[in-house]
């Protein structure tokens, strides 16, 4: 970061700043763009004169103050563009139709410079990242390439004139060693002094500048809340799909279990019934053809109670053999009751 020529606000000398610092270097002092300056006035009157010097037009163009300067340093962007012009720079509107028609990237530019309200600034890139070197900061403010083109944006909605510098910029120190490495910047820089702004907001541009260098740091944490804000919702979204899924992974395996539960119990009713008649009840034809249900656990009770009730009333002197088959045909009967169309046991 040490090696970013950095020229910081000096009056109203924005112009003046705004070049050094795009250049990379001391190579205009405000005599020399006054110069510049000079020359476009007498460019301009040399014009009008060939209307006529006693015409109302020239004498009132020379009653008008320079359109190219004033008293507080501020230059136009006629001189900016000769100034440039020395080194063989062009400029270019960013905002015009025409440019944004071409869809370019701006990451793939080398340079901008911006204006509003008579305060102007450059934006660079230096290796292969971008730097704000707007002179009413305390130094170089490094930008992501994501933010490039978000504080572009801005810039163009707040009424910001954004030019693009086309054309073989000077080799500098900066690009060399930049070009090698890349930088990280822990804090950023602050404006010069930001205690004392609202105070100086009297000058020419100052004002504007700042309420610029602190929307754009304003945006920037804007992208990262929203970043966040987005980050948010998309974990409370993910969490409820996944109390959904878990709410219907708990249905299914409780309609699971209630099947197995009821699987279970006819399986039981009828390992009962087979014990207690000799054939499953649940496999007896019914009426019309339909099977007959499963017994319940209280039918059940009762038709055991009623078979021991009636082996109670055997005589005790039944052989064997006999109460055997007599087991037998007393199951066949409870079986009959059980399934009245179905034949007795033989």
């Amino acid at each position: 970061m040490e090696s970013i020529f950095h020229e910081k606000q000096e009056g109203s000398l924005c112009a003046q700043h705004c070049l050094n610092n795009l250049l990379q270097g001391e190579y205009f002092t405000p005599v020399d763009l006054s110069s510049i300056a000079h020359q476009l006035d007498e460019e301009e009157r040399m014009r009008m004169a060939e209307g006529g010097m006693a015409s109302e037009e020239y004498r009132t163009f020379l009653q008008q103050p320079s359109g190219n300067m004033d008293d507080s340093g501020f230059f136009s962007i006629q001189v900016i563009s000769n100034a440039l012009g020395v080194w063989g720079l062009e400029l270019i509107l960013f905002n015009s139709r025409e440019y944004q028609t071409l869809m370019i990237n701006p990451i793939g530019e080398k340079a901008f410079i911006c204006n509003y309200k008579e305060h102007w600034f450059t934006i660079r890139k230096l290796g292969q990242q971008w730097f704000n070197l707007n002179s009413l900061l305390t130094g170089p403010e490094l930008i992501s390439d994501t933010y490039l083109a978000l504080f572009l944006a801005q810039l163009q909605q707040e009424g910001y004139s954004i030019f693009v510098i086309r054309g073989n910029l000077p080799e500098c120190e900066a690009e060399q060693i930049l070009g090698l490495m890349k930088v990280q910047q822990q804090q950023r820089p602050r404006l010069i002094g930001e205690d004392e702004a609202q105070s100086s907001s009297g000058q020419s541009g100052r004002s504007v500048a700042e309420g610029q260098a602190e929307t754009a740091m304003a945006v920037e944490d804007e992208v990262v809340d929203e970043d966040e804000e987005e980050l948010k919702k998309a974990l409370l979204l993910s969490k409820q799909d996944m109390e959904v899924e878990d709410e219907e992974a708990d249905l299914r395996r409780a309609i699971q279990l209630s099947m197995q539960g009821s699987v279970m119990s006819n399986a039981a009713s009828e390992t009962k019934v087979v014990k207690a008649g000799g054939q499953t009840s649940g496999s007896s034809a019914g009426p019309g053809g339909r099977q007959s249900e499963a017994l319940t656990a209280e039918e059940l009770r009762r038709r055991r109670q009623a078979y021991f009730d009636r082996q109670s009333q055997q005589p005790p002197t039944v052989p064997l053999q006999a109460e055997g088959k007599l087991t037998c045909s007393k199951s066949s009967e409870a079986s009959t009751e059980a399934s009245p169309q179905s034949k007795p046991s033989q």
